[in-house]
């Protein structure tokens, strides 16, 4: 499929949905949660009315209880996000403060709608997705490759340790036997 922008008289801007489901998916790898995604807002002329800052490749999300952090972003996904800022300035819908605009001109994407359109993508590649699971190998491999938990609650907007223990316990047997055979030696 071509991942390119193409406009046409009928849809000004027909952003591929492979394209733009990818960025999405990218941006929930970074364990942003679903409702977070779509509350994301946008606005090209106030920096202060932005969650988007792709200069420091960081997004302000709200977390549960309204409370704000910042999640960090790759070039790649920042990248992407600018091709999509620059498709979506063209969008009928683009005066919305909304992140995400839905395809052929429809209003912004909910929750609901981002949690279709990521099962929709999964089936179609014949893996089994749901976007909660991006959080969980978020966490995973955060703690795999020897992230402290501390700032892995911080970057997940967890108050308690004891979402830590939930989280990591998907894949703690598979950490523990990976740090024994970098730890121990046969000597």
């Amino acid at each position: 499929m071509n991942n390119t922008l193409e406009d046409t008289p009928q849809n000004p801007v027909k952003t591929p949905v492979r394209a733009t489901s990818c960025d999405r998916l990218r941006t929930l790898r970074k364990g942003i949660r679903l409702g977070e995604l779509a509350g994301l807002r946008y606005d090209p002329g106030d920096p202060w009315r932005s969650d988007i800052d792709l200069w420091q490749r960081e997004i302000t999300v709200r977390g549960k209880g309204g409370k704000d952090r910042i999640v960090k972003i790759g070039h790649q996904t920042a990248l992407n996000l600018d091709r999509y800022l620059r498709a979506r300035a063209r969008h009928a819908q683009a005066w919305r403060p909304q992140l995400w605009l839905g395809a052929g001109n429809r209003e912004p994407l909910t929750a609901a709608g981002i949690y279709q359109m990521t099962a929709r993508r999964s089936r179609q590649c014949g893996v089994d997705v749901y976007p909660h699971r991006f959080r969980h190998h978020f966490s995973h491999t955060w703690l795999d490759r020897g992230g402290p938990e501390g700032d892995l609650m911080e970057l997940n907007g967890w108050a308690s340790p004891q979402m830590l223990r939930r989280y990591g316990a998907s894949a703690r047997s598979a950490r523990a036997r990976r740090t024994y055979d970098r730890i121990m030696t046969d000597t």
